[in-house]
């Protein structure tokens, strides 16, 4: 299981970036390993919330199946994926002095076998670090922009 975690200061407050964040559709914008996301439910925001992101790292595509497991406005969004690569992930917002939040991203995460498995999430695991710290400054981007 690959144990990941990036995080950023943006400047902006915690309701300016959850403004940006809450709306999952959009995550491909910023997400760059998220090629396409379409909602499996009817709801498109909240707890049970479904949804396949077709991702693409690499070589590797795949559809990521997630269901909404936290939604916190402006603290929290926590999802569970249930496809070919399973675990957990949240993002955390904290506000900072100056009118600042501190964004936190954890994933933990199992790869299927023709992944790799334990050892595809070491080597993959370090590929998405280095993939989500470029997401994050995307988000930033927006955020600020």
């Amino acid at each position: 299981m690959a144990g990941i975690r990036v995080s950023t200061v943006i400047d902006a407050t915690p309701a300016q970036v959850w403004d940006v964040v809450r709306h999952v559709e959009d995550h491909v914008d910023w997400m760059h390993d998220a090629v396409a996301i379409r909602f499996t439910s009817r709801s498109t925001s909240g707890v049970g919330t479904t949804f396949d992101c077709d991702t693409r790292v690499g070589p590797f595509r795949l559809t990521d199946k997630m269901e909404i497991t936290r939604w916190k406005p402006r603290k929290a969004m926590g999802v569970r994926h249930v496809g070919m690569v399973t675990g957990t992930g949240q993002f955390t917002l904290k506000a900072m002095r100056g009118g600042r939040t501190r964004f936190t991203w954890k994933e933990r995460l199992s790869f299927p076998w023709w992944m790799g498995g334990p050892f595809g999430a070491v080597v993959g695991g370090e590929v998405l670090r280095m993939i989500w710290k470029r997401n994050l400054k995307g988000l930033k981007r927006i955020v600020e922009g």
